[in-house]
C-alpha cells in the first residue's frame, strides 16, 4: 500500500514537474497588461500599462510573443501608439477583455484627436480575439458639425511624419472630417493600421466608434475576417471599414452596421477583396469620395462579391469629384442581394459641389467595371443611378443578370444613365440605359489601360 502510495506521489511530482516546466517554457511568451499595471477599471487609465506591455513585447528575443487583454475585464485606454518595427518575426495582440476609449470629448484635450488605438509600422501583426473596442462616441456625434453646423471650431493644420492634415482645437466648436485627399487620417479615428504589412484583424467586436472604426493607412497584405462592426445608424460619419494608400486587402465574413458607409475604399486603393459581408444599416459598399481639390486618383482591381444590404441609402457605390483627376478601373460587384435599398446601384461622377464650373474639362475616368447577379428590393424609383461626367464619361461598363423589384408593388422602377456607355445581357430590369461606347472611348480606354 505504501509503495502504491509513492508511486503515486512520484506520478504527482513528475505531472507538477511537467506542468511547472512548460509553464515556465511557454509564460515568457504571454505577455499580460494585468502584469503591466492595468486595472480593470473604466475610471483609471490603463494607457501606460499597455504602453509597457507593448513595449516588452515589440522588444522581446522570443519570436512569437503575445500581448493579452484578458477576459472579463474592461480597461481605459488614452489615446495610444503601438509602433514598430518591433525585433519578433510574428506578434499576437489578443483581446478577449474589453478596451474603452474616454467617454468625452473634453477628455482628449491634451491628446492627438486623430487616433485613439494605432498601430505603425508593424510587420507579421495579428490582432485577434473575442473581445470588444468601445469607442464611447456619443460625445463627439452630439457636437457633429453635420447635425450642428452653427457650431463653430477652430481648426489647425498638423505637419510631420511625412504627411499634412487638419485637426481640430478643443473649444465649443463641432467636430467635422478632416479632408480624405489628405495622406493622413479622418478626424478621430477609432483604431487605425498605419504601415503594417502582412497583418491579420479577425474576430473583433467594434462598437460606437466617435468617427470611422477600422481604418488601413499604407498597408500591404492585410486580412480581415470575422469582425462585427456596430454604430447607430444616424451616427455620423461611422464608417465600418475604411482603406486608403493601400493593396492587397482582403475583407471576409464580416457584419457591419453604422451611419456611414460599411466599407469605404479610398484612393491610391489597389487589389482589393470585400467578400461575404453584411451591411445595414449605413451607406453601402463605397469607392470614394475620390478626387476631392483636384487630387489625381489611382483605384484598381476591385472585387465586391456576396453582399447582403439590408436598408442602406446606398448598396454598390462609386462616388468621385468633378474636379478630381486619374481612374477608377477594374472593378467588380457581384452577387449582391438588396434588401429595402434606396440606391442599389450608383455611380455619381458629380459628388459634392453640384453644377460648379470647371475651369478646364477634367474628371476621375471610370472604366471596365462590371456588374453581375445583383437581386433585390429598391426603396427609390431609380434603381440603377449611372451620373457619369459631361467631360470624362463612364466607359466599359457591364450590367450582367440584374433584377429588381420596388418596395411598394405597383410602382415601376427606371434606370438612368448619363455618359454612361457599355453593354447589357441578361436580363436586366429595369431595363438598362447604357449608351453604346464609341469608337473613340475604346481607343481611351485601350490607351489608358496599356498605361495603368
Amino acid at each position: 500500500m505504501l509503495q502504491d502510495f509513492s508511486v503515486s506521489m512520484l506520478s504527482f511530482w513528475i505531472i507538477y514537474m511537467t506542468i511547472t516546466l512548460l509553464h515556465a517554457c511557454l509564460s515568457p511568451e504571454l505577455f499580460d497588461v494585468l502584469e503591466h499595471g492595468a486595472v480593470s477599471d473604466i475610471n483609471n487609465d490603463s494607457s501606460q500599462a499597455f504602453l509597457e506591455a507593448w513595449q516588452a513585447v515589440c522588444n522581446s528575443d522570443i519570436d512569437n510573443p503575445t500581448l493579452l487583454v484578458p477576459e472579463w475585464k474592461t480597461f481605459l485606454v488614452n489615446p495610444i501608439v503601438f509602433s514598430g518595427p518591433c525585433k519578433p518575426q510574428h506578434i499576437n495582440f489578443q483581446i478577449l477583455g474589453e478596451i474603452v476609449a474616454p467617454p468625452s470629448p473634453s477628455a482628449w484635450e491634451k491628446h492627438d484627436p486623430s487616433q485613439w488605438l494605432a498601430f505603425r509600422e508593424i510587420s507579421r501583426l495579428h490582432v485577434y480575439g473575442s473581445g470588444t473596442i468601445n469607442g464611447q462616441g456619443f460625445g463627439w456625434w452630439n457636437q457633429s458639425c453635420k447635425y450642428h453646423p452653427t457650431m463653430v471650431a477652430e481648426i489647425m493644420r498638423i505637419t510631420g511624419g511625412g504627411c499634412s492634415c487638419l485637426a481640430f482645437v478643443f473649444q465649443k466648436g463641432c467636430t467635422k472630417l478632416a479632408p480624405t485627399v489628405s495622406i493622413c487620417l479622418r478626424n478621430h479615428q477609432n483604431v487605425k493600421f498605419l504601415g503594417c504589412n502582412e497583418t491579420s484583424l479577425s474576430g473583433i467586436h467594434f462598437i460606437n466608434s466617435s468617427q470611422t472604426h477600422v481604418n488601413l493607412v499604407g498597408c500591404d497584405v492585410f486580412h480581415i475576417d470575422e469582425l462585427t462592426i456596430e454604430a447607430p445608424g444616424n451616427s455620423p460619419n461611422t464608417d465600418g471599414i475604411h482603406l486608403q494608400h493601400a493593396r492587397n486587402i482582403i475583407i471576409t465574413n464580416t457584419q457591419i452596421g453604422t451611419g456611414d458607409d460599411c466599407v469605404s475604399i479610398g484612393d491610391h486603393t489597389s487589389n482589393i477583396d470585400v467578400l461575404n459581408i453584411t451591411c445595414g444599416p449605413g451607406h453601402g459598399v463605397s469607392i470614394g469620395s475620390l478626387g476631392r481639390g483636384g487630387s489625381y486618383v489611382d483605384v484598381r482591381n476591385i472585387l465586391v462579391r456576396n453582399v447582403y444590404f439590408k436598408g442602406t441609402t446606398n448598396g454598390a457605390r462609386i462616388k468621385t469629384w468633378q474636379e478630381g483627376r486619374g481612374f477608377v478601373k477594374r472593378v467588380i460587384y457581384e452577387n449582391l442581394f438588396f434588401n429595402s435599398v434606396k440606391n442599389p446601384l450608383i455611380i455619381d461622377q458629380n459628388y459634392g459641389a453640384r453644377g460648379a464650373k470647371l475651369k478646364e474639362a477634367m474628371g476621375v475616368w471610370i472604366s471596365d467595371v462590371q456588374y453581375k447577379n445583383l437581386y433585390g428590393t429598391s426603396m427609390s424609383e431609380v434603381a440603377v443611378n449611372l451620373n457619369c461626367s459631361e467631360e470624362v464619361a463612364c466607359t466599359d461598363i457591364i450590367l450582367d443578370s440584374i433584377m429588381f423589384w420596388p418596395v411598394q408593388l405597383g410602382k415601376p422602377l427606371t434606370s438612368y444613365c448619363s455618359n454612361a456607355y457599355g453593354l447589357a445581357r441578361g436580363m436586366i430590369q429595369p431595363p438598362s440605359c447604357l449608351q453604346e461606347t464609341s469608337t473613340t472611348a475604346r481607343f481611351i480606354n485601350l490607351f489608358m489601360h496599356i498605361k495603368g
